[in-house]
């Protein structure tokens, strides 16, 4: 298989089953375990999600979050970990992910013997990504935890190793593409799919960072002058070689576990997808962007 194949099987895999994983920061029953360990609002976001590195500083997970106004981070980061210490934020996480697949997807699914198999193709990628952390720190967070015993759990817990590791992959090239974290807000906006309003409030950026940030854009030949934000032919080009590349690195797992698996993996997770998708359970909370 080529190197553009595996990129696209990456990308199809990903895209199908993301959804298993990003539904933890959308579900009510995350702000309910965070608040229940005393920690409340978007904070719960920071920790949690930077809690499987232990107990980093503000700066660790502003570098790895990425694109984020830093001082959403550090308003979290590191009193928090007085409070509700890492190793309990990780498994505060497991019990949302457990409530909202219960609740979501119904008992019956949970127990399934297609979950159980989804979950063990899952691994099999996964563990790839976890033998390979080479220059992913949040990846190799998640990969140092052990495995839940739960089929469902372990899924959960799969994709999320996968998730980082594509993530990982992506701020490297932003990083090498000199794009800093809003720049790479104000591409993802240029691209029109999800609209510069959004992102700019729910990553926490201010109306003058965020015209200060476009201006550079333009002066650096990203952007064309005017409104909506729209890409240079340049800028498109860049834009379109990150997101090839994204999918490059983050192949071997599925080049791992193959085509035919990959295929069945995606066919499993299918419905359960859709259904984390539907309706409000994906409405984001105030400041909160995963």
């Amino acid at each position: 298989m080529s190197s553009g194949d595996g990129a696209l099987l990456a990308r199809k895999t990903w895209r199908t089953l993301e959804p298993l994983h990003g539904m933890i920061y959308f579900v009510p029953e995350a702000a309910e375990e965070y608040a229940a360990l005393g920690v409340m609002g978007r904070d719960g976001y920071f920790a949690s999600r930077a809690a499987p590195m232990g107990p980093v500083s503000a700066e660790v997970a502003i570098a790895t979050f990425f694109n984020f106004n830093p001082e959403l981070i550090h308003h979290a980061l590191p009193h928090v970990w007085q409070q509700a210490p890492p190793e309990d934020l990780v498994a505060g996480r497991l019990r949302v992910v457990d409530r909202a697949y219960r609740r979501l997807l119904g008992e019956e699914v949970v127990a399934s013997p297609e979950m159980r198999r989804a979950a063990e193709l899952a691994r099999r990628a996964a563990e790839v990504a976890r033998a390979r952390p080479d220059g992913r720190a949040l990846c190799a967070g998640h990969a140092r935890l052990p495995w839940p015993e739960e089929p469902h759990l372990v899924l959960w817990h799969a994709q999320s190793i996968l998730r980082e590791y594509r993530g990982d992959g992506h701020v490297a090239l932003l990083v090498t593409h000199g794009l800093a974290g809003i720049d790479a807000l104000i591409t993802h906006a240029s691209e029109g799919a999800v609209a510069a309003q959004l992102l700019q409030s729910t990553r926490g950026w201010s109306d003058p960072s965020w015209h200060e940030a476009v201006e550079s854009m333009r002066a650096r030949g990203w952007l064309e002058r005017g409104d909506p934000l729209t890409f240079s032919e340049w800028g498109a080009a860049q834009r379109g070689e990150i997101e090839e590349q994204t999918d490059v690195l983050a192949a071997d797992p599925y080049l791992f576990l193959g085509e035919d698996d990959c295929a069945e993996l995606r066919r499993l997770a299918r419905p359960w997808s859709r259904t984390l998708s539907e309706g409000t359970v994906f409405r984001l909370p105030e400041g909160i962007g995963g």
